[in-house]
């Protein structure tokens, strides 16, 4: 039975999605910078910056914003940092997301000091394209063309990596069938948007052959499978998320799909793009965010929907997450000697 909210009326719902948020890779990446920062705020007496970051340390706007504001420059390519800065030995991190070879030659062309805060499942993708390529295939790669995660692995074997978004993109695809075929996907896709496009593949290409283990990492899959359950008890749900988080994006759609009709998902920043008018007549709500969002952003998006009279709380949890990744050695080895 429904509670009030005090004035009588019925108090809304609000349904979590458990897991949630931050995964392992995107937390290793933040907790590198944080690293960087902490050792080197202190010390750095020449006027520079304590650390680079070549693009987004992860997708989030709100991350971003708070890394540079300790102290950390963001830049879109590794041209903007200063000759200055590479001889005095600036650390340069590498995003969650990963780059190609081609990044990684310019930064040691010009002497950078690199830590590499790439997630280690999207290295892992890394690794098996090589393999597969030393091994005389070519590989299908299903992503999202400029997202920094697909043009990093792509850019590992541009010639043997032909990149695909949807399944009517496989028709533009043509392998005699003595090519050695093997399919990998970018890490942060949903795994109901790559069945079809894998199923077109398997008609046209009947002999690819499918990756040892699936790349859809861990936490994407457990967020998608979370979100589902939390849509089937929802009148509508938000994620929160960066528009250009792919994996949060991901979720506003398993979202829509999982209200069947019933509502709409809705994707925000954070609890100031909410809209008291997307929640008239609506008795419950779900809530779940991308793997890139800060949980105060969450908690910032709950006291709005207080506010709006959704007082009741209650938690959807599908499995408990459990994975942790270390530091980039060359930080742990900078720990060890401190210590």
């Amino acid at each position: 039975m429904q509670g009030t909210d005090g004035s009588g009326a019925a108090a809304g719902r609000i349904v979590l999605a458990d897991p949630r948020g931050f995964c392992a890779g995107v937390d290793r990446a933040i907790l590198t910078v944080q690293t960087i920062l902490r050792s080197a705020g202190a010390v750095r007496g020449d006027g520079l910056p304590p650390v680079y970051v070549r693009r987004q340390i992860v997708h989030n706007r709100h991350v971003v914003e708070e890394l540079a504001a300790q102290g950390a420059v963001f830049v879109e390519e590794l041209a903007e940092v200063p000759d200055e800065a590479v001889a005095a030995g600036v650390p340069v991190v590498f995003s969650a997301h990963g780059v190609s070879p081609e990044v990684k030659a310019e930064a040691e062309r010009r002497g950078m000091h690199v830590v590499d805060a790439t997630c280690p499942l999207v290295s892992k993708v890394h690794r098996e394209v090589l393999r597969f390529v030393r091994e005389g295939y070519e590989i299908v790669y299903i992503g999202h063309r400029g997202h920094d995660e697909a043009v990093g692995v792509v850019g590992e074997a541009p010639g043997h990596v032909h990149l695909i978004e949807h399944e009517s993109d496989v028709e533009l695809l043509d392998f005699p069938p003595t090519t050695r075929l093997v399919l990998l996907t970018q890490t942060t896709l949903s795994v109901d948007e790559t069945a079809g496009t894998i199923a077109a593949l398997k008609r046209r290409f009947p002999w690819l052959q499918m990756p040892p283990s699936s790349d859809i990492c861990y936490a994407t899959s457990n967020r998608q499978a979370a979100v589902k359950l939390v849509a089937e008890q929802s009148d509508c749900v938000v994620v929160v998320g960066s528009a250009n988080s792919s994996n949060s994006v991901r979720l506003m759609e398993v979202a829509q799909e999982g209200l069947a009709g019933r509502g709409r998902a809705w994707r925000v920043d954070d609890a100031s793009e909410l809209e008291r008018g997307w929640f008239e007549g609506v008795s419950t709500v779900g809530v779940s965010s991308g793997a890139s969002v800060p949980d105060e952003l969450v908690r910032g998006v709950v006291d709005a929907l207080r506010g709006f009279g959704f007082t009741e709380v209650s938690t959807v949890g599908t499995v408990k997450e459990n994975m942790h990744f270390v530091l980039p050695a060359e930080l742990r080895q900078r720990a060890s000697a401190r210590g």
